[in-house]
C-alpha cells in the first residue's frame, strides 16, 4: 500500500500502526505529485491520503492516482467531517473515507477492506450520503448498464451494499461465504458498468435497484 500523509510524526504513527499488522507499505510520502509517480509505478492496491496535501487536495490527488493506477483503492484518511469533502472524495474516485480520530483498529481495518475490494467509509457520513441519495427526486427511467442481466441473488447483494454492509456482514446475512460475496460483487460490478461499491450503492438508490 502507498501512505500520502504531509505530516510526518503522523504518517510514521499510522505507518507502524499499520507495518505492526502486517501491512506491506511500498512507499510512504507527503505530497500529491510523489504520491501519484510512486502509484504509477508501483501499482499499490491501495492508497490511504489525507484530503489536505502541500501542492493538491487530496480530491485531486485522488483522481490523479485512479488514473494512472486504476485499479488502486483511494481511502482518504481525514479529520473532515464535511459533508462537501465526503462527496467530493467519492466523485473523484476514493473508495474509502476514514476519520483520523478513528479507533486505530478501525483505521487498519479499513485498510483491509479496502484490499479486499470493499468500501470502507465512515458510518454517519455514508448514513447521511444514502439519506440525501433516498430523499432526492426519483430517476429511475435511465438506463443503468445491464441491470436487467442481475440474478436475484445479485439483486440481494446490491441491496445489501446499499445498507452499507460490508462482505462479512453480507455472507452472515445471506448465509453463504465470503468468497462468494465477493463473486457476486463482482458481478454486480461489472454488469452495471460501475468501479466500485459506492458507485454501485448510489446507482441502486437512484435507480430504484435497492
Amino acid at each position: 500500500m502507498l501512505l500520502v500523509e504531509d505530516h510526518q510524526i503522523f504518517r510514521e504513527g499510522v505507518r507502524d500502526l499499520l507495518l505492526g499488522d502486517g501491512a506491506f507499505i511500498v512507499g510512504e510520502v507527503g505530497d500529491a505529485a510523489t504520491a501519484v509517480a510512486l502509484a504509477a509505478d508501483a501499482r499499490p492496491t491501495v492508497a490511504l491520503l489525507d484530503l489536505r496535501l502541500p501542492d493538491a487536495s487530496g480530491i485531486d490527488a485522488t483522481r490523479r492516482i485512479r488514473s494512472v493506477s486504476p485499479k488502486t483503492c483511494v481511502v482518504v484518511l481525514t479529520a473532515s467531517t464535511d459533508q462537501r469533502d465526503f462527496f467530493a472524495a467519492l466523485d473523484a474516485g476514493a473508495c474509502g473515507y476514514v476519520l483520523k480520530q478513528s479507533p486505530p483498529e478501525q483505521i487498519v481495518s479499513a485498510v483491509k477492506a479496502a484490499a479486499l475490494g470493499g468500501s470502507p467509509l465512515n458510518a454517519a457520513l455514508s448514513t447521511q450520503l444514502l439519506k440525501r441519495l433516498r430523499e432526492a427526486p426519483s430517476n429511475g427511467d435511465g438506463a443503468v448498464g445491464n441491470a436487467a442481466q442481475l440474478t436475484p441473488r445479485e439483486r440481494q447483494v446490491l441491496s445489501l451494499i446499499a445498507a452499507g454492509k460490508d462482505n462479512a456482514e453480507i455472507a452472515e446475512e445471506l448465509v453463504i461465504s465470503q468468497h462468494t460475496v465477493k463473486n457476486h460483487v463482482s458481478g454486480v460490478l461489472a454488469k452495471l458498468e460501475v468501479e466500485n461499491r459506492i458507485q454501485a450503492a448510489v446507482l441502486a438508490v437512484r435507480k430504484g435497484l435497492a
